[in-house]
């Protein structure tokens, strides 16, 4: 599991959807409204973020770091990874089959039918 924070609840959700349709991750939980106090550049700050739980193979961590650098608008963007030491056997086996590092095009909607 991959841990990131942003923001605005926009960038959470643009964020959270690039990184489900490019399958780098399968499924990732939004929190909202937390508080973050933090030294940057010299001052404390004090921000409202959204941290993102991002569930995914631990071996696509280089791929989702790279995109989440590439849709962050922090200069230094929060990149964790926590290794799950176990996990229910049908959700990790999900996890696993979603999260494959290969984009999969979404399904056209199927044309309405006027028989």
């Amino acid at each position: 599991m991959i841990l990131t924070s942003v923001g605005t609840e926009q960038q959470a959700l643009e964020i959270s959807e690039e990184l489900v349709a490019r399958s780098l991750a399968t499924c990732i939980n939004i929190l909202p409204c937390l508080r973050s106090i933090y030294r940057w550049k010299g001052k404390i700050c004090t921000d409202s973020e959204y941290v993102l739980l991002i569930k995914t193979r631990r071996s696509l961590f280089e791929a989702v770091s790279k995109a989440i650098r590439e849709l962050h608008s922090y200069e230094l963007p929060e990149i964790l990874e926590f290794p799950v030491g176990h996990a229910e056997p049908d959700f990790h086996r999900w996890v696993a089959s979603m999260a494959t590092g290969v984009a999969v095009e979404a399904e056209p909607e199927p044309e309405p039918s006027f028989d």
